[in-house]
């Protein structure tokens, strides 16, 4: 079962707010990082909207209910809900998916594994941390890049 992650808490956390292009962002943020791995990750985001998959992530929308309850519907569905690990800072949520059968990680501990992941080549120079406020730049300028 995929890392099961809380979208708009995510943003929220390392931002402070919350928008669609913030989404955009966090969407191509975690799909460059998981091109590296084999790891499979839903990506939640509260209301409606159009779902979308890019490699091993897929984002979903909870529609009317929150991006909480349909994360616990999702553990709960599940005949394997041991596996599945969902990523928020929110304690209610972290509660609820622990009660659900799922384990829980921290947005810390989530970016530090798929962080290091680029660094296991031999031959690759340190990477630098991630400056949010540049990707986020780099993220909004869609329309003046070629590619």
């Amino acid at each position: 079962m995929p890392y099961l992650l809380d979208g708009d808490n995510l943003v929220g956390a390392a931002l402070g707010r919350r928008g669609e292009t913030e989404r955009d962002a966090l969407v191509s943020e975690i799909a460059g990082r998981l091109r590296r791995t084999k790891a499979r990750v839903v990506l939640y985001f509260d209301g409606p909207g159009r779902g979308s998959s890019l490699g091993n992530l897929t984002v979903r929308f909870s529609g009317a209910s929150s991006a909480d309850d349909a994360i616990v519907r999702e553990i709960a569905a599940s005949p394997r809900a041991r596996e599945a690990t969902v990523v928020t800072a929110d304690r209610g949520l972290s509660r609820r998916a622990r009660d659900a059968g799922a384990k829980t990680m921290t947005p810390a501990e989530f970016w530090d594994r798929f962080g290091a992941e680029a660094k296991k080549g031999a031959a690759r120079p340190e990477e630098k941390p991630v400056d949010v406020e540049d990707w986020l730049r780099w993220f909004a300028k869609k329309g003046d890049r070629e590619g």
